[in-house]
């Protein structure tokens, strides 16, 4: 029971979460019309998610700072590779890719990690997987309307496909069994994202221009830093202090998928926030999606089942006590080793 209530409260969390994350291509597209390099607004939002994750990861980690120190590793990783790297390598991808191609390839991030887990165990995925994710992937290609022929670039390609090893990274980070709070781990890669895209700006690498400009939002005229704010707090750490804790309960695979809900959020915002009317076969799109998520979530439950059958490869990190394959999928591990002591 207490398994099912675990499951239901991560499957709606990363509902929310998708939401949210959804919000910040209509809050920014804005601002980058009116002058704002994508370096500009990755910074400035990774900072203010950073501020304002503070506080809830310092509350969370009360008591249990050993847990940081211990699992250092995991935050550093977590930063370079699930916040900095797909978040700036996806807006670089953008800046070289029409939009829909480049979150194309982004998420084909959940196939990243069903082919990583696959490779790991030499155990095949359920059917209902396979069959799962042949249909979220193609609803995909149908919610974007990738059609027709385009003339697409190469190193755009190469950003869009490394934000999917990113993207992938994440939520294989994020689902590691670990003693550390999920928003305390959230607020500590942030960081380490933050810090992370600034040498990078400082450098010279990433371009930054942020002129202090107006913007049009649903047909008013704010200041600059009214957009930033909105996404400062709700697509980046409202998104990823609850996506953290989503993970965390339903295992990387099923929340990677789980996410896939992003596109659709976003297709449907910018319906109402930009006026742009989705098409028929997106409509079309987003049933294939959802009917695709429902499969992987009936497919991981049949995987765990097989899984407990046998016994699971151990590691050298298994001998010191900790879970025995850090890129498995964590759903049919219990509750309490998920969340670590409260």
């Amino acid at each position: 029971m207490q398994g099912t209530r675990a499951r239901s409260a991560g499957i709606v969390a990363g509902l929310v979460a998708a939401l949210a994350f959804a919000t910040s291509g209509p809050v920014v597209k804005p601002l980058l019309a009116a002058g704002w390099t994508p370096g500009a607004a990755i910074l400035v939002r990774l900072w203010l998610g950073t501020v304002l994750l503070a506080g809830p990861a310092a509350w969370a980690l009360r008591g249990r700072r050993t847990a940081l120190r211990r699992e250092w590793r995991t935050v550093v990783a977590l930063g370079l590779l699930g916040v900095a790297g797909a978040s700036t390598l996806y807006f670089l991808a953008v800046d070289r890719l029409p939009v829909a191609v480049a979150l194309l390839v982004e998420y084909t991030g959940p196939l990243l990690l069903l082919g990583w887990s696959w490779s790991r165990t030499r155990r095949m995925p359920s059917r209902a997987t396979l069959a799962g994710a042949a249909l979220a992937m193609g609803g995909l290609v149908l919610v974007l309307d990738v059609t027709g022929s385009l003339e697409l670039d190469a190193l755009g390609l190469v950003f869009a496909f490394a934000a999917a090893i990113g993207n992938a990274a994440y939520f294989a980070l994020t689902a590691r069994p670990i003693a550390l709070p999920p928003v305390s781990l959230a607020g500590s890669a942030m960081l380490v994202g933050a810090l992370t895209v600034s040498v990078v700006a400082l450098v010279g690498i990433l371009p930054v221009e942020a002129p202090r400009v107006q913007v049009d939002v649903l047909g008013a005229h704010v200041e600059w830093f009214v957009p930033l704010l909105v996404v400062g707090a709700v697509p980046t750490a409202f998104a990823y202090g609850v996506s953290a804790v989503s993970v965390r309960l339903l295992g990387e695979r099923l929340a990677s998928f789980l996410a896939l809900m992003e596109v659709l959020f976003a297709v449907l915002l910018a319906w109402l926030l930009l006026d742009e009317a989705p098409l028929v076969i997106q409509l079309v799109g987003a049933v294939l999606v959802v009917g695709g998520v429902a499969l992987v979530r009936s497919g991981a439950a049949a995987d765990g089942e097989l899984r407990a059958g046998s016994p699971a490869p151990m590691s050298d990190e298994a001998t010191r006590g900790a879970p025995a394959d850090a890129a498995e999928s964590t759903q049919d591990v219990p509750v309490g080793a998920l969340a670590g002591p409260r």
